[in-house]
């Protein structure tokens, strides 16, 4: 075997062994697509401690955080609005992600241990949250006003 496939199996061991197989594979701050029933509805998200990270209207998508720290995981509420609805909340939990579980199979315990847990990667978020507003009766609409989701 020559001198350049020693080289460069041992780098290629070396970033096997230092790295996170979720950090490598997945993204610890995904897109969450958001979508209501109706369409334009406002949306307002808040994280786990009830702190207002992304505002926007449906169809929208937002940039999350999976980890807040290392080994705890992110949540998050959505709340949709809309004008003659009622007020929906859909949460969105982390979950541990399966690319975590690839640092078995590649010997990455600095990734399983350190890497992904610091980075948030071993984490997922649902790809999209939908919500579903119902209709309010007519003598409804008029007598309660719209919350405003500052």
């Amino acid at each position: 075997m020559g001198f350049r496939k020693v080289c460069a199996g041992m780098a290629m061991g070396l970033v096997i062994a230092v790295s996170g197989c979720a950090s490598i594979v997945s993204d610890s701050k995904p897109k969450v697509h958001l979508y209501s029933t109706p369409t334009k509805a406002n949306y307002v998200i808040r994280d786990s401690k009830g702190g207002v990270v992304s505002k926007g209207m449906t169809p929208g998508a937002a940039i999350l955080e999976t980890g807040r720290g290392y080994f705890k995981s992110e949540s998050y509420t959505v709340t949709f609005q809309k004008e003659g609805y009622a007020q929906t909340t859909v949460p969105l939990k982390s979950s541990v992600s399966g690319w975590y579980w690839g640092n078995l199979l590649f010997g990455g315990l600095i990734g399983m241990l350190i890497v992904d847990p610091l980075t948030g990667a071993m984490y997922t978020l649902p790809e999209d949250a939908t919500g579903n507003l119902p209709k309010v009766p007519e003598a409804q609409v008029s007598a309660a006003p719209i919350q405003n989701l500052q």
